[in-house]
């Protein structure tokens, strides 16, 4: 039978308060009964040091959910209390000391805590000296009183601060843990746009070259048969290094989780940086020898004294060529282009141009919707490295693709802020959807 009260007080706010307010009667009423020592007895009778009693642990009942009307009214039993000549004792204000802690634990403004508490301890001293017997000591009439009205409210106080404080550092928990969680998704996201882009300039840069030689081949054979065993090992040359980058390029995807979570990091400095048959602009030279073969003469010209470049600005150089010569291969009916590498003192500057137009001789047209991702994944190459690019038609015919890198200190400034505003809660990686031709 005890245990099941226990169990029932434990989980009941209401029958806590029913509790707690009984065992303050209990000790209050016999409490509020006692004088000072040589102090006459106070004319009121007992009864109403009863009564004051039950007001006060009544008013109790309701303190959680009306803190101010239950201190408004055992601060009103106890100043009677004390006007009728009583003795102010911890017993008597037992339930004025509750309430007061319940007051300054579910109230948040400090000024208003300390006014009320200041308040109830001025108008319980005032009415002491006023009314208490002469020959009480003044210490029984002042410092008493004042003590055991300010000490719970600042424990209450105290609590208080200690729950806030234990609620801030349960809300910071729980945001670190959902920003560890977003900035996981975040970087699985860049991952994955990262691979999509890998494989995209692999597959669409070799099927388009082979598609090329093929379409040669079939031309040579009618009317150059000689030539055509040159043009099946350029082929095969080709297809053998579309399968060696697709294989590279998918043995990311088998990694082990932990390997996936150091490298990250390493990714997004040195983004494509982590195979070691990373292309780079040292393969310049067998690229647009792979184009000659599909029948596009491709001219390389440097300016600037060239300079050693980054994994990840080496590879995002290499396929903005890579894809620029792929669309002129596609789209184009040109059979000459011009690379331009221009190196200053902090940054890269690539140009691919075509002087011809689209098959045809029909003029250049703009992208449609869905009509692929070439020139998205080499917008989003530069603007990973802090660059930029701009491509379209050219003002005398054919097209041009101009890539902007930084390099050096400035390369790493620049880096360092698109690192860190995409790293912000909220922010999303680059999307792989917009519409571009590929």
């Amino acid at each position: 039978m005890i245990a099941n009260w226990q169990r029932h007080v434990r989980s009941s706010p209401r029958a806590q308060d029913t509790t707690t307010a009984l065992l303050l009667f209990a000790v209050s009423f016999p409490g509020s009964l006692y004088v000072a020592t040589g102090s006459p007895d106070p004319a009121a009778p007992w009864w109403t040091a009863a009564l004051l009693s039950c007001v006060s642990c009544a008013a109790l009942l309701f303190h959680r959910d009306h803190p101010r009307s239950a201190l408004v009214l055992t601060t009103a039993a106890a100043v009677t209390s004390a006007a009728q000549g009583r003795l102010l004792t911890v017993l008597s204000l037992g339930p004025l000391m509750v309430a007061l802690y319940s007051f300054a634990l579910r109230t948040e403004h400090n000024a208003l805590r300390r006014s009320y508490a200041l308040g109830v301890a001025a108008l319980l001293m005032t009415t002491e000296l006023i009314a208490g017997p002469a020959d009480r000591p003044l210490d029984l009439k002042t410092v008493g009183p004042a003590a055991w009205v300010l000490m719970p409210t600042a424990l209450g106080s105290a609590v208080r601060l200690r729950r806030a404080y234990l609620d801030a550092i349960r809300a910071r928990a729980e945001h670190a843990e959902r920003t560890r969680e977003e900035e996981a998704r975040r970087r699985v996201a860049e991952e994955r746009l990262r691979i999509a882009r890998e494989l995209h300039d692999v597959t669409a840069q070799h099927l388009a070259l082979a598609n090329a030689q093929a379409g040669t081949l079939a031309h040579l054979l009618r009317g150059q048969p000689d030539q055509v065993h040159k043009i099946l090992a350029d082929l095969a040359t080709t297809t053998s290094a579309a399968l060696r980058e697709l294989n590279a390029t998918v043995g990311l995807l088998r990694h082990e989780d932990t390997e996936k979570a150091e490298d990250t990091e390493d990714t997004e400095d040195t983004e494509g940086a982590s195979s070691p048959t990373a292309p780079g602009l040292a393969r310049l030279a067998d690229l647009t020898a792979s184009f000659r073969s599909a029948g596009l003469d491709v001219t390389v010209s440097t300016e600037g004294e060239p300079r050693q470049l980054t994994p990840a600005a080496d590879l995002t150089a290499f396929r903005i060529v890579q894809e620029a010569l792929t669309n002129v291969t596609k789209h184009a009916a040109a059979e000459t282009a011009r690379v331009r590498l221009a190196y200053s003192h902090d940054r890269l500057t690539l140009t691919v141009a075509d002087e011809g137009g689209t098959v045809g001789s029909a003029p250049p047209t703009p992208p449609v919707p869905g009509g692929g991702f070439g020139l998205v994944g080499m917008r989003e190459r530069a603007q990973s490295m802090g660059g930029r690019l701009r491509a379209g038609p050219r003002p005398g015919g054919g097209f041009e693709v101009r890539a902007e890198l930084p390099l050096g200190e400035t390369a790493l400034t620049i880096r360092e802020s698109a690192l860190a505003i995409r790293s912000r809660p909220g922010a999303k990686p680059p999307s792989a959807a917009r519409p571009s031709s590929t």
